[in-house]
C-alpha cells in the first residue's frame, strides 16, 4: 500500500513515516508540506492512500481533500490532526479516517486496515457491478469526416491525458468526449481501472509483466500498447485474472 504524507510539520511528517513503515506492505512514497503540493503528489505518485494534516499554511487539509476527491480515481484519505473540532467536515469530505495527533501505532493500522477492506469489498463487486443505463455497442467520435462509430468490442483501452481522453481500438487511435469516470460507470463490468488515467477492456487481457523499468503493464490482444499498472492496481489485477 503506497501512503503521501501531507502535514507542513517535518518532525510529524517523519514520525508518520516511522509508523507506515513498520506496517507490512505499506511504504511511504513521498512526503509534502502544503495542500497544493498535495494534489501535485497525488497526480505524480497515485497513492493509495493519503495521511492529511488539516492546518497547514495557505490552502488547508480539508480544502486539499476536496480537490483530491474531484480526481478520477483518488486515494482514500486518513486525516491526522491535533483539533477534533474538525470532525465533521473532514467526513463530509469522504475521509475513511480522522486521527487524533498523537496518532498511535495501533490506531494508524486499524485506519489503514479499514482501506484495504474497502479495496475488498470494491474488488468483489467489480464482477457483480451492473450498467446504471442501457449500455452503447459503440463509442462515438467527433472527427473531420464526421461522427465515426467505434464498435465496443474493438477497443482495447481509454486513457486519460488532462482533459482528453483517446480510445486506443484495433484500427487506431481516437479522441473521444467522454470522461473516465463516465465511461468506468457505463462498462464498468468489461473495464477495469489499472491507473488513475486508464480504463482496459476485461476481455482482451492477455497478461500483466513487469516492464525493464520496474513498473507493470498490461498486454493485451491484437495492440502493441501496454498500459501501465500503477501499484495500487497490481493487487486487484491479479486476482482478477484468476477470475477471466
Amino acid at each position: 500500500m503506497d501512503v503521501l504524507i501531507v502535514d507542513d510539520e517535518p518532525l510529524a511528517r517523519d514520525r508518520l513515516t516511522r509508523m507506515v513503515e513498520k506496517i507490512d506492505h505499506c511504504r511511504v512514497v513521498a512526503q509534502v508540506d502544503t495542500a497544493a503540493g498535495a494534489l501535485h503528489a497525488v497526480r505524480q505518485h497515485d497513492p493509495d492512500v493519503v495521511l492529511l494534516d488539516v492546518r497547514m499554511p495557505g490552502a488547508d487539509g480539508l480544502s486539499a481533500a476536496s480537490g483530491i476527491a474531484e480526481l478520477e480515481d483518488p486515494p482514500a484519505i486518513i486525516f491526522c490532526t491535533a483539533y477534533d473540532e474538525y470532525a465533521v467536515d473532514a467526513f463530509g469530505t469522504e475521509a475513511v479516517g480522522y486521527l487524533l495527533k498523537p496518532v498511535k501505532q495501533s490506531q494508524l493500522e486499524a485506519a489503514l486496515g479499514k482501506t484495504q477492506k474497502l479495496n475488498k469489498v470494491q474488488l468483489a463487486a467489480l464482477s457483480e457491478r451492473q450498467p446504471v443505463r442501457q449500455q452503447r455497442s459503440h463509442i462515438s467520435a467527433k472527427t473531420r469526416r464526421g461522427v465515426e462509430l467505434i464498435p465496443l468490442h474493438d477497443v482495447r483501452f481509454f486513457i486519460a491525458d488532462h482533459k482528453y481522453v483517446t480510445v486506443h481500438h484495433v484500427g487506431g487511435e481516437t479522441l473521444i468526449d467522454d470522461t473516465l469516470k463516465d465511461l468506468e460507470g457505463e462498462f464498468g463490468n468489461q473495464f477495469v481501472r489499472v491507473h488513475r488515467n486508464a480504463l482496459v477492456a476485461v476481455r482482451h487481457i492477455e497478461g500483466m509483466e513487469r516492464a525493464s523499468q520496474g513498473h507493470y503493464q498490461i498486454r493485451l490482444r491484437d495492440i502493441e500498447e501496454k498500459p501501465i499498472v500503477s501499484r495500487r492496481h497490481v493487487a486487484k489485477l491479479r486476482e482478477l485474472m484468476t477470475q477471466i
